[in-house]
């Protein structure tokens, strides 16, 4: 499985994540000329970057030919209650902007994903409406570039999934525009709740609102480094150095497969919901990360029937999973026990045959090899065709 991981030890940035996401680019001309596209006062340059004798890539963005400090005010966001010395813009007026970019609609959908959960975080932090949430012009502009570009490049590297560190948010207290605020900031406390994050051991704000935003949207789980073969990687620097260590974000591009190991069962028994309620459940289970969800009929106390619910989870998933079981199902408690597993090895693979190109699933090792045509391009066939399900079947089951 083509994984993107992503080492966020000294926090992240809206311009650290995309300059780190750049260096595994293979076009990167061609990125950057789209980057360059985006708005005309945008001036976007992929510049050399060496911290701590680590080399990597700082991408400047300039708005009318003037880098925008990175940090707690990097948004400039205001209440209507708020002193208004410079023009804002609205969230409508973002997304409005986003929807006229030079790039696709999945990239323009996610960008506006991340700035709506943005706006979210800081509604929160003001206690205000988030159509109260306004943004200074200026500084939103370099904000559209780091989110879009972003978003823009982890499309470019098509890869079937991301997976983030936990977050280093660093500590103390930090200066802006309105006065002195903790780290992490109240907004990039928002927007971290529910992803795991520390201190650290450096003082001043590591993680800022662009990158908390864009992790949180784009991290499909937050865990330590897996079991991967890294075939690229990516420094995304800082504008700040630290004594401690290099102020970047490593990006590492490369292949995971599911090894021998072990999964966590979070087993629960359920006498008191109906078959639909149950079945949107474990819809909502799978949705959240759960590797199989099972439900079968049981035999409850009072002789009442009921089900065993089933779920299955990696070992990072399994306290999100948890909690998602409890919240999704009527059931006041369950239980969780480690297992040990034993899985073969899938893949996909297309073959020609009389009704044109079929999908064939293959699980391969421990000496074992299962084929079968995948079920909804069968399906497709005997709809098509006119015959039924169980012909069609064996006619590609004996090319296989």
């Amino acid at each position: 499985m083509k994984t993107l991981y992503l080492q966020c030890n000294m926090g992240i940035a809206g311009d650290m994540l995309t300059a780190a996401l750049y260096e595994l680019l293979e076009d990167k001309e061609g990125f950057l000329a789209v980057a360059n596209q985006l708005l005309p006062q945008v001036t976007v340059t992929a510049e050399p970057s060496e911290k701590q004798g680590i080399c990597g890539t700082h991408l400047s963005v300039r708005v009318n030919g003037r880098e925008e400090e990175q940090g707690i005010a990097e948004h400039h966001l205001h209440s209507h209650q708020s002193e208004h010395h410079h023009p804002h813009t609205s969230l409508s007026h973002i997304r409005s902007v986003l929807s006229g970019l030079p790039v696709s609609q999945h990239v323009k959908e996610q960008a506006a994903q991340v700035y709506d959960f943005l706006a979210h975080a800081e509604a929160k932090a003001h206690d205000c409406p988030v159509d109260r949430i306004h943004f200074h012009e200026v500084g939103e502009l370099d904000a559209i570039a780091d989110i879009t570009l972003a978003c823009l490049a982890l499309e470019l590297l098509e890869v079937d999934q991301v997976i983030c560190s936990p977050v280093c948010t660093g500590f103390g207290q930090v200066r802006c525009a309105h006065g002195t605020l903790p780290v992490p900031a109240p907004a990039t406390a928002w927007l971290l709740e529910g992803v795991p994050a520390y201190a650290g051991t450096v003082e001043g704000e590591l993680t800022t609102p662009t990158g908390a935003a864009l992790v949180s949207v784009l991290a499909d789980r937050f865990e330590q480094m897996p079991l991967m073969v890294t075939q690229k990687l990516g420094y995304g620097m800082g504008k700040k150095d630290f004594p401690q260590a290099a102020n970047c974000v490593r990006a590492f591009l490369g292949e995971t497969r599911e090894q021998p190991g072990t999964v966590t069962e979070l087993v629960c028994s359920i006498d008191d919901m109906t078959p639909e309620r149950l079945a949107y459940a474990s819809a909502r289970l799978m949705e959240q990360g759960a590797l199989d969800v099972t439900i079968v009929p049981a035999a409850m106390k009072k002789g009442r029937p009921g089900h065993l619910l089933t779920v299955l989870a990696s070992a990072g998933q399994a306290e999100q999973l948890a909690d998602a079981v409890l919240r999704e199902t009527t059931t006041n408690g369950l239980r969780l026990r480690t297992c040990e597993r034993r899985i073969l090895t899938p893949s996909v693979t297309e073959k020609a045959s009389p009704f044109g190109p079929v999908r064939i699933k293959r699980a391969e090792g421990h000496g074992a090899v299962h084929a079968k045509p995948e079920y909804e391009d069968v399906a497709a066939i005997a709809r098509r065709e006119g015959l039924p399900i169980e012909q069609v079947y064996r006619i590609l089951t004996g090319l296989i």
